[in-house]
């Protein structure tokens, strides 16, 4: 909610001033053709200008996300989701007070979108380490693909509130939205429970084994001091020596988790795909489109609507069919063809333009949903950590963190490629669809041999 409303900002930040009726009082000349404009993003490289903002938020957000996936594996996540938070609110809003305080240098906004960038990184490895604290491998997909559906409920949130201010006092598009993001950090603060354990639940079981092979005690992953696994309190508690908290895992050690390397690929070419439109398609729509800011940010919002049946669509196929990467693969090759098609006929009526927009925003965030989430929780309790559940956050901002290398390249290539035409812009993010799902090919690969064994021998799908 608080990243979606410089989209929606963009067109009025620099616009077509022969369509405004001036003020009585404005003091600028009659030949200037920007008097409408914000200062520095009246000039004709508005767009460059533009994408820097954008990158200065996404590369320190990158940056940042491989360093705060090893902070949360050693601090409590309550505090550390809170506080991050909290400053997130606050950052925010002062992008927003930059209206009210007249503010037209742009250093000013890009230290504002750095600082943004590094404490929003708090995020998303808390959050998905406490939902693989609570739910097992079981219906993670889909439990998880319902849960990620607060992305886009944000994305379209973000989009609906900048848009009621858009065309007046801009400013309040991201002083809102900050500061309903400060106060819901001071509700995860008072509510969030990180473990099951921590209210006398039972914790999950990571991988489905049968009951019996969790009572084997020569089994690593089922020791007395894989407690948050296992839950064997009484034999922790009847063991001859102290039982020692694991050590989380370090980031080269995550790294040799498999999968992890191929699905963090992966996601830095769909994340690409997904942060371009994010950023970009309130803009698209009004260009080609030639609606105002306020409805082209709204009509994004159906981007939004499909991104979530899209993880959610992907979350129940892959649990049915215990194959992450073969789903993630469908759907990206299912996205290619989907974009030409927006690109060349989404605009020839708001019916075709309300119809792509879903369809493509399904195919488009159904893997990146897919991979953010419930695989990387999968990964994170992967069997070769043999119990060791200090790794959920590490593996999580790896994979994420890779993906958000190509969120900060996607916007940018997207500032620098439109003034040659909308349709290179297309031409790029298909291209990068491609990419990811070549990717993938390697797991895909293994999954279909799993299927053949499973069909068989009449046994379970081996975990990749």
């Amino acid at each position: 909610m608080s990243r979606k409303p410089i989209s929606v900002v963009k067109s009025r930040l620099h616009q077509n001033c022969s369509e405004q009726i001036k003020p009585i009082n404005d003091t600028h000349s009659l030949n200037d053709t920007t008097w409408c404009s914000w200062a520095p993003f009246d000039k004709d490289n508005y767009k460059e200008l533009l994408a820097g903002v954008d990158n200065a938020f996404l590369v320190a957000y990158a940056i940042g996300m491989f360093i705060s996936g090893v902070f949360g594996e050693r601090l409590p996540l309550r505090y550390y989701l809170s506080a991050g938070m909290l400053l997130s609110g606050l950052f925010t809003s002062l992008f927003g007070l930059g209206y009210f305080w007249n503010i037209h240098e742009l250093w000013y906004f890009v230290v504002i979108q750095v600082c943004n960038g590094l404490v929003q990184t708090t995020g998303w490895p808390s959050v998905v380490t406490c939902i693989g604290n609570w739910f097992g491998k079981g219906k993670r997909g889909f439990i998880m693909g319902i849960w990620n559906s607060h992305t886009s409920v944000g994305n379209i949130l973000g989009s609906l509130i900048a848009g009621i201010w858009v065309n007046g006092q801009w400013g309040l598009s991201f002083v809102v939205p900050g500061i309903i993001t400060a106060i819901m950090g001071v509700i995860t603060f008072l509510f969030l429970i990180e473990h099951p354990e921590d209210v006398d639940c039972s914790p999950p079981q990571h991988h489905g084994e049968p009951a019996e092979n969790q009572d084997n005690p020569e089994d690593p992953g089922n020791s007395p001091c894989s407690i948050r696994d296992s839950g064997l309190e009484t034999v922790a508690k009847t063991s001859k020596g102290p039982c020692e908290e694991p050590a989380a895992i370090d980031f080269f050690g995550a790294l040799r988790i498999p999968g992890v390397v191929e699905f963090s690929l992966c996601l830095l070419f769909a994340k690409l795909v997904s942060y371009t439109f994010l950023y970009w398609l309130p803009l698209y729509i009004s260009n080609v489109a030639h609606f105002s800011a306020k409805e082209a940010g709204d009509l994004s919002t159906l981007f939004d609507v499909g991104g979530i049946i899209g993880g959610i669509m992907a979350g129940l196929i892959s649990d049915y069919t215990n194959g992450r990467a073969t789903t993630c693969c469908v759907m990206l090759i299912l996205a290619a063809p989907m974009m030409f098609l927006y690109n060349y006929i989404g605009q020839d009526g708001i019916t075709s333009s309300i119809v792509m927009l879903i369809i493509c925003g399904g195919l488009v965030n159904g893997p990146y949903a897919l991979i953010t989430t419930a695989v990387s929780a999968d990964l994170g309790t992967h069997k070769s950590l043999k119990g060791n559940a200090k790794a959920l956050s590490t593996v999580t901002a790896i994979i994420d963190g890779t993906g958000s290398i190509g969120a900060a390249l996607g916007p940018l290539l997207a500032g620098l490629i439109s003034p040659t035409g909308w349709n290179n812009v297309f031409y790029m993010l298909i291209s990068a669809d491609v990419l990811a799902c070549l990717l993938l090919c390697r797991l895909v690969y293994k999954e279909i041999l799993a299927w053949k064994v499973s069909l068989s021998r009449g046994s379970g799908y081996k975990e990749i």
